[in-house]
């Protein structure tokens, strides 16, 4: 069994693509970090799919229903932002919160491939891609519907706490 990490530095997302490592950011989004880390705890995101995929944008993923509608947070259904003024979507591999609107993050998170300011203040930064940037690459360019979802599917297998 892995050793208990309280508040790990890094969370690994290994893919049916490739392992991603997340350098989560703790001091400008502890609870929205605190989310993310014990839904991987939990294994919440085991067997999960990469729902929507944006070239040249984002890479969303999060949901257990892979709907892109469904997901709770570890505070209930939804919780509020943690907008940081330091923290922007200045290129590849930023990870934020997905919502609906203010207050509305639950287990939904997309990884940019892009500079995306338009969202910045909007959706909560919570870490970047430390490792495997050129597997989100390789993600956002594969193959998708007319629905912005992937032909073949993409999983997070499962999340690893370091």
């Amino acid at each position: 069994m892995a050793p208990i990490v309280d508040n790990p530095s890094y969370i690994n997302l290994n893919t049916t693509m490739g392992e991603i490592r997340i350098e989560l950011y703790w001091k400008h989004a502890p609870k929205t970090c605190k989310n993310f880390a014990e839904l991987c705890r939990k294994q919440y995101y085991n067997d999960t799919i990469f729902h929507r995929i944006i070239p040249g944008f984002m890479v969303q993923g999060g949901d257990p229903t892979g709907t892109g509608r469904g997901g709770k947070s570890i505070y209930g259904d939804k919780f509020a932002d943690e907008i940081h003024p330091e923290l922007k979507h200045t290129g590849a591999g930023i990870i934020s919160m997905a919502n609906s609107g203010p207050d509305t993050n639950g287990s939904q998170f997309f990884l940019t491939l892009a500079p995306t300011s338009h969202l910045d203040g909007k959706h909560a930064i919570f870490g970047r891609i430390s490792h495997g940037l050129g597997i989100l690459n390789r993600m956002g360019s594969v193959q998708t519907d007319d629905d912005d979802r992937p032909t073949e599917p993409i999983k997070i297998i499962n999340t690893v706490l370091l």
